[in-house]
């Protein structure tokens, strides 16, 4: 009897799961297995930033392609502050470890954070797992037969407790990394600024805007070199178009490329009934918005398809792309479009290094096509009635939302209607 007890024991545990795999359990693995990845750096210091991204790259080769993106867009985020080291550096060391977190822990990335995730970072920082801290300090980055690769000792947390200093850094940091992505159009609004309770944080942090468009000697230098070119080259007739475009218009280069879901057309330029052309587009947030077209637009708009060898306006029916390509059908990319801008800054930060403006060159040398965006903006309520920006930029801004007001189209049109292609 004993031994027939002893056996149906011995049965019974044989079917009994160990304890480490119960449903509990499995979750507590995942958990160690998923916090145990070990981060690799991928920012290096000042002096080799621009020369890492290609080693970075090659070790997020495991990582999705959004993460990739993310990665990019951080890149050029740090690349604007080179000139500072010492911010540049702090910088470095929030979103680097962020990102990880992100990805590695959070599994939503930079892009697909909330209020809630950037409290769970809060707390995943006071207590990091083991595999992401260090004793000592150590360099991120070292080199190997002339190249700079990642250290495999590096962590991204040291052995000790963050100080409210420490933490109020690192939101500050978070903050503006949001605020640039939120300017380049990555994203519709900054997590951080709705973090509840953030006085615990931060105390007597001033707010930190970031301003991303170009001074009014940029912009008009951009435009004289292009207009230069377009007298010795008649191809960079396209690059004034869409210079003229985006500053005109205030657009974001979704609206300008073809993408999977949209290919802006010709006759995305309309005439109603009172002889006012508006420009039609579907931005972010799948919003369809009519914007009014200036006169000096509707020039360049004339000009452009001149060129092309068109009639001077749209006709209905027309099938014609609003930038199409040299080669091949269908209209340009949005790789094809920032190809193109970049260009455009380039030539114009040669010429203001010969004229010896050097910090305009520096600073224009941190451009990117969003920067336009905001040009444009900047430049109209400088004249326009607010009321007639907000509707020309698509802009859905809540603080406004209960003092709406109802603008007549014939005067936000008109308000639009001498807008000049250079400001002073």
């Amino acid at each position: 009897m004993p031994i027939l007890f002893l056996l149906l024991l011995s049965v019974k545990a044989l079917l009994q799961p160990p304890a480490k795999y119960s449903m509990k359990g499995v979750l507590v693995i995942k958990m160690v297995s998923k916090v145990n990845k070990n981060p690799l750096a991928l920012f290096d210091t000042i002096d080799f930033h621009l020369d890492v991204q290609s080693s970075a790259m090659q070790h997020l080769k495991n990582f999705s392609q959004a993460a990739k993106d993310e990665y990019k867009h951080i890149f050029n985020f740090l690349t604007a502050y080179t000139g500072s080291p010492d911010t540049f550096n702090a910088y470095r060391r929030e979103v680097e470890r962020f990102f990880h977190w992100a990805w590695l822990i959070h599994e939503k990335g930079i892009f697909g954070c909330d209020r809630l995730s950037i409290q769970a970072y809060l707390k995943f920082v006071r207590n990091p797992p083991e595999s992401w801290r260090s004793n000592v300090m150590v360099p991120r980055f070292v080199n190997d037969n002339g190249l700079r690769v990642p250290n495999d000792k590096w962590r991204p947390f040291l052995n000790k407790t963050l100080s409210d200093k420490s933490l109020q850094a690192l939101v500050a940091s978070l903050s503006t990394m949001y605020a640039y992505l939120v300017q380049e159009g990555c994203i519709g609004r900054n997590p951080v600024l709705m973090l509840r309770q953030k006085k615990q944080y931060i105390q007597n942090a001033p707010v930190t805007r970031v301003t991303r468009k170009l001074t009014a000697k940029q912009w008009s230098k951009v435009i004289e070199v292009i207009q230069k070119a377009c007298v010795k080259d008649d191809k960079y007739e396209r690059h004034l178009f869409l210079l003229s475009m985006f500053y005109l218009l205030g657009l974001r280069i979704s609206e300008v490329s073809q993408t999977d879901r949209r290919l802006p057309m010709m006759t995305d330029f309309i005439k109603d009934a009172h002889d006012c052309y508006w420009y039609t587009t579907v931005g972010k947030g799948n919003k369809y918005r009519e914007i009014a077209v200036s006169d000096v637009m509707l020039d360049m708009l004339i000009r452009f398809r001149r060129w092309l060898r068109l009639d001077d306006y749209p006709v209905p029916g027309e099938n014609i792309p609003l930038c199409p390509k040299f080669k091949g059908s269908g209209g340009l990319g949005i790789r094809q479009v920032r190809n193109i801008i970049q260009h455009c800054f380039d030539m114009a930060i040669v010429e203001l290094e010969a004229m010896g403006d050097h910090d305009e060159a520096k600073a224009l040398s941190q451009a990117t096509v969003h920067w336009l965006r905001h040009t444009s903006i900047s430049a109209d309520v400088q004249y326009r009635p607010r009321e007639h920006v907000r509707d020309d930029a698509g802009h859905d801004n809540v603080t406004i939302t209960d003092r709406y007001i109802d603008v007549d189209q014939q005067a936000r049109h008109d308000s639009a209607r001498k807008k000049p292609l250079v400001f002073e």
